[in-house]
């Protein structure tokens, strides 16, 4: 039923060469009315080729015999609008989903070739807060979406530990810090740390002093500091492992910024045997071009900085797993940065720096303010998750008190509702946090199109649904409907990938559920002539939203 290849061929034997077959494609889109065709092409380029005006053409162009695929072809306005056949294209999306099931949409454009991913990067000894969620769940629906169109994956936690971050919190913990409450609750207390170190070198500036000679000392392999280093970063994998349970995102690698410490003198180096070092003021740096600043490689006491290290990351991994793409799932205020990273390699001759992308995204915002660890303004990530799954038990159990395995239901309710809150955002936007918007149950929300899912469980079920599918379909416009947005699906995936973009899926499986429950509400699907036929299309589209809250990392319960 796809339909719009076979549409741009016929259009191309006719326009012949004044178009390619790719811009025919291109340029033909989905009337915003099923009435006015299922497809339809512009004409508007054409005029300006043939010198006529765009609803002549459109008239010529719908002259013709068609393909047994489509119904009729009719000029409107300088458009050329196609009509499907019905019956049979529907006979044969049905066949297709309900035969490919969650393999249905599967794209081979990406033929086996690797993205490393970079995501989630929290930083050690401090809580995993509602800020490191939009990298981990935009990383991790991105590369769900990339192995679905054919790509390998490689998905790198690259956890901040390292840093004069880490003297403060050594200096702070040997002046403040009590064993039994940190062994008790390590990233707790350790923030307090953090929080009161800020706090106390506002009013005396030479605590800053103190904590870079702690980092100082941690660089030159201090005993006690490396013994609190390595015991603060151990507690802080153990927390995030929580997380990354209650969310199901799973990693490659947990290589961190530490990892790195004995490979950036090559690094600097081979910039050096390059001829690419300037000295600036005692520092060294790299000249990137007159529209960038200069990247930073060393300070003028000789400490490498995050652009050192992130050029040894990517030479690193580009020889450990020759990526053909390499996507930084970071913040926005991480641009320059990147684009510093990507024009020095290309300087040292690594052309492959063309196939690094910076995925930018926006803040979560409390209150309109950036939330700050420092500062002590932060709402933990795990705080949020525990709440939305006790709220989602509570409102199974009022809803639905006999359901068997509400804990777990309740767990992928819940977790489903904080993940599609991020998802249904589009990325770059900042999100404005708030419970008791993440939490609803109704709306444009994950638990409506999880609801929407278990909801088709129970008909299939109540119908003892059997996929033997009639030879001809009797079509209404409402099953139509719903059957033009099911094929869309596999242009909606791909669609997400080009544009680095999850909320395409959200907002493509919120579009489907609602086509759904207004079918649901005016057809009677049970116990009627097209019973058999109409769990089909219910069994398609149960899959079609199973597959895409997979696709962000999402679970659907069988019943709610």
């Amino acid at each position: 039923m796809k339909g719009k290849k076979e549409f741009a061929a016929f259009l191309n034997k006719k326009i012949g060469n004044e178009l390619t077959l790719e811009q025919i494609e291109g340029l033909i889109e989905k009337p915003k009315q099923l009435k006015q065709g299922d497809l339809a092409f512009p004409c508007f380029q054409l005029a300006k080729i043939y010198k006529k005006a765009p609803h002549e053409i459109a008239k010529e162009l719908s002259s013709g015999t068609l393909p047994d695929q489509f119904e009729r072809m009719e000029p409107a306005g300088g458009y050329v609008n196609i009509f499907f056949n019905k019956n049979s294209a529907a006979s044969e999306l049905l066949l297709k989903i309900l035969n490919e099931k969650e393999n249905y949409a599967n794209h081979p454009f990406g033929n086996e070739k690797t993205i490393v991913f970079d995501l989630s990067s929290p930083n050690i000894a401090k809580p995993f807060s509602m800020g490191h969620l939009r990298s981990t769940v935009i990383g991790s629906s991105l590369a769900a979406i990339s192995e679905k169109c054919g790509y390998n994956t490689v998905k790198i936690n690259y956890i901040g530990d390292w840093g004069t971050q880490f003297g403060k919190l050594i200096c702070a913990y040997l002046k403040w810090g009590e064993e039994e409450k940190v062994r008790a609750n390590p990233i707790e207390e350790l923030t307090k740390l953090y929080v009161r170190f800020h706090e106390e070198a506002d009013k005396d500036t030479s605590l800053n002093g103190e904590g870079r000679l702690w980092f100082k000392k941690l660089e030159d392999h201090d005993p006690q500091a490396t013994e609190l280093w390595i015991w603060f970063k151990d507690a802080s994998l153990k927390a995030f492992q929580k997380i990354y349970d209650l969310l199901d995102v799973h990693f490659d690698s947990y290589n961190g910024e530490a990892f790195f410490n004995d490979k950036m003198d090559a690094t600097v180096q081979e910039l050096q045997e390059k001829n690419l070092l300037e000295t600036s003021e005692g520092a060294q740096i790299v000249k990137v071009g007159e529209d960038l600043p200069p990247c930073l490689i060393k300070k003028t006491d000789g400490a490498t900085l995050y652009a050192t290290r992130d050029l040894t990351a990517a030479i690193y991994r580009m020889n450990t797993y020759s990526f053909d793409q390499a996507f930084y799932v970071v913040g926005h205020e991480q641009s320059l940065h990147f684009e510093q990273v990507k024009r020095v390699l290309y300087k040292m001759g690594y052309e492959w720096s063309d196939h690094m992308h910076h995925v930018p995204f926006g803040l979560i915002l409390q209150n309109g303010k950036k939330m700050s660890t420092r500062k002590g303004r932060t709402v933990l990530l795990e705080t949020v998750l525990l709440e939305a799954i006790q709220l989602a038990e509570q409102n199974i159990k009022e809803k639905n008190p006999e359901l068997s395995g509400v804990e777990e239901v309740a767990r992928q309710v819940g977790v489903g509702a904080v993940i599609f809150h991020d998802l249904k955002n589009e990325k770059g936007n900042d999100v404005e946090f708030s419970l008791e918007q993440m939490l609803k149950f109704e709306g444009d929300t994950g638990p409506y199109v999880q609801y929407t899912a278990a909801r088709i469980e129970t008909l299939l079920k109540k119908g003892n649904f059997e996929w033997n599918l009639p030879a001809k379909f009797s079509i209404g416009d409402e099953s139509w409907e719903l059957l033009s947005v099911l094929n869309d699906f596999p242009g909606v995936v791909e669609q997400a990938f080009k544009r680095k973009e999850p909320s395409v899926i959200s907002k493509y499986v919120l579009k489907l559920s609602h086509k759904f429950n207004h079918y649901y509400a005016s057809v009677k699907i049970l116990n009627s002539a097209e019973t058999n036929q109409r769990l089909a299309l219910c069994a398609s589209i149960q899959t079609v939203l199973k597959e895409g809250l997979r696709l962000l990392g999402i679970q659907t319960p069988k019943r709610m």
